[in-house]
């Protein structure tokens, strides 16, 4: 009686194809993982209140009267301060100027929707280094 000698466990199997070890993907996948747990709550995100309802005829008359802090970006990143042209380093003393007149103001921002978001980032953080809490954001569309 002869004896079938064992092969040793390889990586092969006998219909020829190969077994892939998932495990170091694993252990990458989890480490990635418990990352993205520790650094979430270390994250400063910015949180924008959606008006709730429906609009009422007072609210339509409120957004078709001109604000008096209008900040407008068209689609070519230009900047307009009460329909006024600025360039962006003369817009944050403008804003000052405006601030000590009324810090009360809440400015709105009139994006257009083909500008860079980096105009935007730009333009809230003037707001905020210049004391303004509140800001108006109003997108505008190709409609």
């Amino acid at each position: 009686m002869t004896r079938r000698r064992q092969k040793p466990h390889s990586l092969h199997r006998e219909d020829g194809l190969e077994l892939i070890n998932l495990t170091p993907l694993l252990d990458v996948l989890f480490v990635v993982l418990i990352m993205f747990i520790l650094v979430a709550p270390m994250l400063d995100v910015d949180k924008v209140n959606l008006a709730s309802g429906k609009r009422t005829s007072s609210d339509e008359e409120t957004l078709q009267k001109s604000p008096p802090l209008a900040i407008y970006v068209n689609e070519n990143n230009q900047i307009k301060l009460n329909k006024q042209s600025i360039s962006l380093k003369h817009l944050e003393s403008a804003l000052q100027a405006i601030y000590l007149q009324n810090p009360r103001e809440i400015p709105t921002l009139y994006q257009d929707k083909n500008s860079s978001f980096g105009t935007y980032q730009k333009i809230k953080n003037m707001l905020e280094d210049t004391g303004f809490e509140e800001l108006d954001i109003i997108v505008k569309s190709d409609e």
